[in-house]
């Protein structure tokens, strides 16, 4: 199976253009499902700290390394097998809305990289800009100074709108790396990724199967079916051949692996134009004005 291809993000720090996603991933099952992706091929992994798997995470991480800070993280399969060099990882997590404001951001990173176990992450977002708030342009600041420290390798948003992004880089010394939005088939979001594209921001897909409902639309399955690939996997290059990253999420290992072995075909140009006609504003999860 090939492994994912790597972007290059504004500045320069490269991303795996698909990842393990972790949200709703209890921590005490976070490790094997990390370990288990990390087997499959996986070096991007994606968490927050409103997951509250962040020790799961970096337990798991460092279960094929040496490099965890945590004192039993190794183990299990990960005793035979080669270790992985910090560098090989790409671990993304995010600021909960409880903890916008300069200083509260500070103290939420530090939670979070104790709780990783690592010494930096790769990309570190404003989880939601909660806008009524208006806390999001000082967050902001707080993690330019985490950047500029070597704390975060890149610094992003996510769920960011275009307002959001505009009132951002009246401020922000730095653009974004990346903007993670909820984005499949069914809510493309073309005006926010055409921003993105002039604004040189990468475009992150979350929920990128549409929580599996996009997986049963009569238009994937067909392509599924000439394929002879899953109705996930089509998705899955779709977004890679839009040049979005993403990270689905998976709990067996069947459909941990099959997730990652999107990089041996192709979708002409036909199939592409037939999954741009899904576009029906379907959101499975909240739209960002509505959350503060």
């Amino acid at each position: 199976m090939k492994p994912s291809p790597r972007l290059s993000l504004n500045n320069g720090v490269l991303i795996d253009q698909l990842g393990f996603g972790l949200y709703k991933v209890p921590s005490a099952d976070a490790a094997g499902l990390v370990t288990m992706a990390l087997e499959a091929g996986y070096r991007h992994f994606d968490t927050a700290a409103m997951y509250g798997n962040e020790t799961g995470v970096g337990r798991g991480i460092g279960s094929l390394s040496g490099f965890s800070s945590h004192d039993d993280a190794r183990g299990g399969s990960g005793e035979s097998s080669p270790a992985l060099s910090r560098d090989d990882l790409f671990v993304t997590t995010k600021l909960w809305n409880d903890d916008q404001g300069y200083d509260a951001t500070l103290r939420a990173f530090d939670t979070s990289l104790a709780n990783l176990g690592l010494e930096y992450v790769d990309l570190y977002l404003i989880h939601w800009p909660c806008a009524q708030r208006g806390l999001y342009p000082e967050s902001y600041r707080a993690m330019e100074t985490l950047y500029r420290e070597g704390k975060a390798r890149a610094i992003g948003v996510s769920n960011f709108q275009p307002a959001h992004l505009h009132r951002l880089l009246q401020s922000a010394e730095v653009v974004p790396a990346v903007n993670q939005i909820e984005l499949h088939p069914w809510l493309q979001q073309e005006e926010l990724r055409t921003l993105h594209g002039e604004l040189g921001i990468t475009t992150q897909a979350w929920s990128p199967l549409g929580r599996g409902q996009v997986l049963q639309d009569p238009v994937v399955l067909e392509l599924a079916a000439a394929q002879g690939k899953t109705a996930a996997q089509i998705i899955l290059r779709w977004h890679v051949q839009l040049g979005h990253v993403a990270i689905p999420k998976a709990s067996s290992h069947a459909r941990i692996r099959d997730n990652l072995d999107v990089f041996d075909f192709s979708l002409d140009d036909a199939a592409m134009t037939a999954l741009a006609g899904l576009e029906r504003g379907f959101r499975t999860g909240s739209h960002p004005d509505s959350v503060n």
